[in-house]
C-alpha cells in the first residue's frame, strides 16, 4: 500500500496537471489532511489554491454561489469532501466552462492509499471496452442469484468512462475511478434489484434491500432498518428521487467492498443501480440526491451479449 503523499501524487498525475495551469482543491474540515496532501503535490507543478467549505447536509447539495463561481475559473478542480459535489449544477457548470474535475466524496486516507495504487491504464482498457458496447446498445438486463432481474433501455445514452485517466477540458471523474456507467432512459426500467453490498447514504445494511421498479421508478422498498432509512431519505426529496438514475459496472481490481460508496461502486465483480439525479449522465431528472445501491456477482446482458457472468467480466 502506498503513502498518502504517493496517493496524492497519483491523483495529480491522473488529472494530467501541467505547468501553467490553475488548480483548485475544495475540501472540508473532515478531509483537510487529504486536501492538503493534494495541494502539496499539485504545487510541485503549478499554481494551486485550497479552500475549505462547510460540510453539506447530504450528497448532491449545492455549494455556495461564491464557490460555484470560483470553480469556473480554474483548469483543474479536485474535490475531497465529506458530501459529494458530483451531482450538482455547480460541478456541471464548471465542467461546461472547461474545467476538468475529480470528486473524492467521503474518501479516507486508507482508501486512497489502497485504490490509487491500481494500474489505471488497465482500468481504462476495461472501462472503454464496456462503454464501447454500451454506447451502441439498446437494452440491458441485470440478474443475480439472489433474485435481481431488471430490464432497462439505454438507447441513445452515452456511457460515462470513469477510468481515472483524463487530461482534457470538460472531463469529469471520481477518484479512485473504475466504472462504466450511464443513465437508463427515463420510464424504461422494470423489474427488481436486490442490494447486498452497500447502499450509499444509509449506513451498514442490516438486511439486503429489495427494490421493486416499474415505469422507471422504485415503487416499493423492503429490507429492515436500512431500507426504512433509504425510503425516508428519498421521500424527503420528493417523487423524482425514486427515479432509476444510473447503471454502473465496477472495473477497479484494487477496490474492495469497504462500506464506502466511493470505493464500493468501483469493485470488479459488482454492479450498482442508483436512484435520484441522473442529469450528470445526460438524463432529465435534476434533484439534490443520488444514491447508489451496490450488489455482488451480477450477470449482465447487453443486447443479449453476456458481458458479465456471476461477477466475472467476460470481455
Amino acid at each position: 500500500m502506498i503513502s498518502l503523499d504517493q496517493a496524492a501524487d497519483k491523483i495529480v498525475q491522473c488529472m494530467g496537471v501541467k505547468e501553467g495551469e490553475k488548480v483548485l482543491v475544495i475540501t472540508d474540515k473532515n478531509k483537510i489532511a487529504i486536501g492538503r496532501a493534494i495541494e502539496k503535490s499539485s504545487l510541485k507543478i503549478t499554481s494551486t489554491k485550497l479552500i475549505e467549505i462547510p460540510i453539506g447536509k447530504q450528497h448532491g447539495e449545492e455549494p455556495s454561489d461564491e464557490v460555484a463561481m470560483l470553480m469556473k475559473l480554474f483548469d483543474v478542480v479536485i474535490i475531497p469532501t465529506s458530501m459529494s459535489l458530483s451531482h450538482t449544477n455547480a460541478r456541471r457548470e464548471a465542467n461546461k466552462a472547461g474545467a476538468r474535475i475529480a470528486t473524492l466524496p467521503k474518501a479516507t486516507e486508507d482508501l486512497l492509499c489502497r485504490t490509487m495504487e491500481a494500474d489505471y491504464d488497465k482500468i481504462k482498457e476495461r472501462t472503454d471496452k464496456l462503454c464501447d458496447i454500451l454506447d451502441d446498445a439498446d437494452e440491458v438486463i441485470v440478474m443475480t442469484e439472489k433474485g435481481t432481474k431488471i430490464t432497462m433501455s439505454i438507447k441513445g445514452r452515452v456511457c460515462n468512462r470513469d477510468h481515472g485517466v483524463f487530461s482534457q477540458e470538460h472531463n469529469f471523474s471520481n477518484l479512485p475511478a473504475g466504472e462504466a456507467c450511464l443513465a437508463p432512459v427515463e420510464g424504461s426500467s422494470k423489474g427488481m434489484f436486490i442490494v447486498d453490498a452497500n447502499f450509499g447514504g444509509v449506513g451498514e445494511l442490516d438486511e439486503d434491500i429489495k427494490l421493486e421498479v416499474d415505469d422507471g421508478y422504485v415503487i416499493s422498498i423492503e429490507g429492515g432498518k436500512a431500507a426504512d432509512k433509504l425510503k425516508k431519505m428519498l421521500e424527503q426529496v420528493g417523487d423524482e428521487a425514486f427515479n432509476i438514475a444510473e447503471l454502473g459496472i465496477g472495473t477497479n481490481d484494487k477496490a474492495v467492498v469497504s462500506g464506502n460508496t466511493l470505493e464500493d461502486e468501483k469493485v470488479m465483480g459488482t454492479a450498482h443501480i442508483a436512484v435520484g439525479d441522473n442529469k450528470t449522465y445526460g438524463g432529465k431528472i435534476d434533484v439534490p440526491i443520488h444514491l447508489d445501491g451496490i450488489f455482488y456477482k451480477p450477470t449482465i446482458l447487453i443486447d443479449g451479449q453476456k458481458v458479465m457472468d456471476n461477477g466475472e467480466l467476460l470481455i
